[in-house]
């Protein structure tokens, strides 16, 4: 990879272990070398990347073949596991905006009881549950409005306390008075925070967009920078986002266009980079999964 000024970010964060996460290959493996130049051009140093890798080798996220920026990392199970689930509900949003993932009006509730004695236990099955897009209604009580019994339920086994778990479904779900679907959901879930976040999102976007269409002046490097910068604001926006299906949100949703923009900036990525580009593959995934989802609206 060939060095290059480094690229103003124009007020893009990316933490060093979502750039590891980003640059995740179709094979699983991380090219260190493609790691530390474009953590470069994202103002990062050396120092920071290296002990970003120590600590994802030490919790086993990835294993550490070679040395210097030589090495590769591999994707251990669990990584594989949870981009396995973050490429899933990405095609599931985009699904939902080709309206081809309508709500039938169910409402799925997950209740637990798990004792002091397992507070670890608890605690992470709260934080699971949210990161799964459930709101909490009352102590222990949280609904979704897609149908995330599976998820749930793997999560519990392996906490050890599915035992402590009650699963239903309701299509007559109130609070207080209020029974109206979209008027729960404004009220169960921050949806101005989620949509700001939509919006920096499709601003972001929109300045890659115009860079990619004038690609002459963009090495390879700066092509893999862009996709990181994407991936970035992309996983800031998705993961608060509880995927409500668009009967429940105002409309036209933030959500809807960001995701569209960005999946422009994906298809541009795979065309410039090539057929024989390893860095995009991710990207060309998540591009196939929009082409796809509009192509059947």
């Amino acid at each position: 990879m060939t060095a290059e000024p480094q690229i103003p970010g124009a007020g893009v964060q990316v933490p060093t272990r979502m750039l590891v996460e980003a640059l995740v290959r179709a094979d699983l493996t991380v090219d260190t070398g493609e790691l530390y130049a474009t953590g470069n051009l994202l103002g990062m140093t050396d120092q920071q990347v290296r002990l970003c890798i120590k600590r994802l080798v030490a919790e086993g996220r990835f294993t550490h073949e070679g040395r210097g920026r030589k090495a590769i990392l591999r994707a251990t199970g669990a990584t594989e596991q949870t981009l396995g689930l973050d490429v899933e509900f990405v095609a599931h949003a985009f699904r939902q905006d080709a309206g081809l993932a309508p709500w039938d009006g169910t409402w799925h509730l997950i209740a637990f009881a798990v004792p002091e004695t397992a507070r670890a236990a608890r605690d992470a099955l709260r934080a699971a549950l949210t990161r799964l897009g459930g709101a909490p209604i009352q102590g222990g009580l949280y609904v979704s409005a897609n149908p995330w019994e599976p998820y749930v339920e793997d999560h519990a086994r392996h906490l050890d306390v599915l035992d402590h778990l009650t699963i239903a479904t309701t299509r007559d779900l109130r609070q207080g008075d209020q029974d109206a679907p979209a008027a729960l959901a404004r009220t169960l879930w921050p949806q101005a925070e989620i949509a700001e976040r939509y919006h920096r999102l499709t601003a972001i976007a929109e300045s890659r967009l115009d860079r990619l269409r004038d690609h002459a002046g963009l090495s390879e490097a700066g092509q893999l920078t862009i996709a990181v910068e994407l991936a970035a604001e992309f996983t800031r926006a998705m993961e608060p986002d509880p995927l409500l299906p668009p009967q429940l949100l105002p409309q036209p949703w933030p959500g809807s266009q960001a995701r569209a923009l960005v999946a422009q900036c994906w298809s541009l990525l795979n065309e410039n980079a090539g057929p024989d580009s390893e860095s995009t593959r991710l990207f060309r995934l998540y591009g196939d999964m929009a082409r796809t989802a509009t192509a059947h609206a």
